[in-house]
């Protein structure tokens, strides 16, 4: 378990979650951080909790074993989970580059942690364990009091931190996961402290699950322990519930090919174990059906990058 200094240095007045971006970009501009901030212990603290992170990824003792539920996965879609207590020791093996673009995520977010106490916001219960009708997790942190996950993204992942539209388009489940966290905290607020890792854009996106003018009411209403225990009856079934997607057509030509999200999944080849891929100008293609036979190389499955 990592250890983490809870809170670095005093914060001034009206410090909030809505000014956290200004004064990150503040202190970063100017390298100067507020009358307060023991900047020292900071820098101190980033540097133990990467060594914390390296220690874990690399430690010798992981299991093997990753069927279980888990507070970080539980907002993806039933097939998804069925897979990950059924599959999980026999589905696609990541890429070398993909740990690496993993590590450095973690340690992005990381910084974006350091940044956030060295500009005099209060950052408490980091990695706090939580458990919810017997799945586990370990929330990233709150903010200025507000329960908050720290995410790298691409560019395109970012944009729906920025506008908030993650409510609507969540393929990864990090609306279910910090919704398990806030039902162990027992509140209804919570966010999302953002960083394109492309182009350093940070922005923090927060849901408000009882403000009566939110869009995102429709999305946000279920309770979070409810959908526990229904995974919980899905995964212990011997029969996997639907696909998460039905294949798509590819053009024209009557071939059929994975929806854009099951592409980038790990269990895509159990769920569709006739897949073939081809290399397409546009990037790799995963077709379900081969109606005409593609005018581009095929790709072994494995090497898919």
């Amino acid at each position: 378990m990592q250890k983490h200094v809870k809170y670095i240095g005093l914060t001034t007045m009206n410090k909030t979650t809505e000014n956290l971006v200004e004064d990150i970009y503040n202190l970063v501009s100017t390298k100067e951080a507020p009358k307060g901030v023991d900047l020292e212990a900071a820098i101190e603290s980033f540097g133990e909790n990467i060594k914390d992170l390296m220690r874990k990824e690399f430690s010798r003792e992981k299991s093997n074993d990753k069927r279980t539920l888990r507070m970080s996965n539980i907002g993806r879609k039933d097939r998804y989970l069925w897979n990950v207590v059924h599959n999980s020791n026999t589905k696609e093996e990541l890429r070398p580059h993909t740990y690496i673009k993993f590590m450095y995520g973690h340690v992005v977010e990381e910084l974006l942690l350091f940044l956030t106490k060295a500009a005099g916001h209060k950052v408490t219960d980091e990695q706090k364990r939580v458990e919810v009708n017997g799945v586990q997790g370990s929330m990233d942190c709150k903010i200025d009091g507000v329960l908050t996950d720290v995410k790298s993204t691409s560019s395109f992942g970012f944009k729906k931190f920025k506008d908030g539209s993650l409510a609507y388009d969540d393929p990864f489940g990090y609306i279910g996961q910090i919704k398990g966290y806030a039902h162990a905290e027992k509140v209804t607020e919570y966010g999302w402290l953002a960083i394109d890792k492309s182009n350093g854009h940070i922005t923090y996106l927060k849901y408000d699950e009882k403000d009566p003018n939110n869009f995102y009411k429709d999305v946000l209403s279920y309770d979070a322990g409810e959908r526990i225990d229904y995974i919980k009856t899905v995964v212990a079934s011997s029969e996997p519930p639907e696909r998460c997607h039905e294949d798509v057509p590819e053009g024209k030509s009557g071939n059929r090919k994975l929806h854009v999200e099951c592409s980038y999944c790990p269990y895509k080849t159990i769920c569709w174990p006739k897949l073939r891929a081809f290399s397409y100008s546009k990037g790799p293609v995963f077709l379900t059906e081969v109606v005409k036979e593609p005018n581009v190389p095929e790709i072994p499955l494995q090497e898919v990058t």
